[in-house]
């Protein structure tokens, strides 16, 4: 498989219903995601363990069993449905910000987390700089918005495990 390109139709789709506690917001799937179908499947990725650590879950999930975050109330999406790849290598308007609140309007989950400032940033029409980790003023509905540290590996020196444990303790 490619670093980045297309994704057809719900090649990975989206984990919603109504009565979540939180839906996490990836920007788009990266190339190993896309390759295993399954979200946040890069063995460098702390996701699934910021989720057991925090107390999220009461074990580590594997990125293949994503669909057992139902059971906790937990839903994924992100804001790019339709390509694979680092945030840099993404088409232009890939990010889809309009169909994120759109889902969120429909499922109404009490919070929706964006797993990086970028994928706030587009959600929030704001640049990164002004925005910090944690919960934002802006709410789509009654949803609250809140901002994570990238999970990502090559995001790891911006790592802060404490926004991930702010969040759980919320919920």
């Amino acid at each position: 498989m490619d670093k980045f390109g297309p994704l057809p139709p719900d090649h990975v789709p989206d984990l919603l219903t109504t009565g979540l506690k939180v839906v996490f917001c990836g920007t788009a799937l990266g190339r190993v995601s896309a390759e295993k179908r399954a979200y946040y499947a890069n063995p460098g990725n702390f996701f699934w363990r910021a989720l057991h650590e925090a107390g999220l879950t009461p074990h580590r999930i594997r990125p293949q069993d994503y669909a057992l975050l139902l059971d906790y109330g937990i839903g994924l999406t992100d804001l790019c449905k339709a390509h694979f790849g680092n945030d840099n290598q993404l088409p232009q308007g890939a990010l889809d910000a309009a169909a994120l609140r759109a889902k969120i309007e429909l499922y109404q989950p009490d919070v929706l987390a964006f797993t990086s400032k970028t994928g706030a940033s587009v959600f929030l029409n704001r640049p990164t700089g002004r925005i910090t980790l944690g919960f934002q003023p802006e709410q789509i509905g009654r949803t609250r918005l809140c901002v994570l540290p990238s999970p990502s590996g090559q995001a790891r020196v911006y790592w802060n495990a404490q926004a991930w444990q702010d969040l759980a303790a919320e919920l």
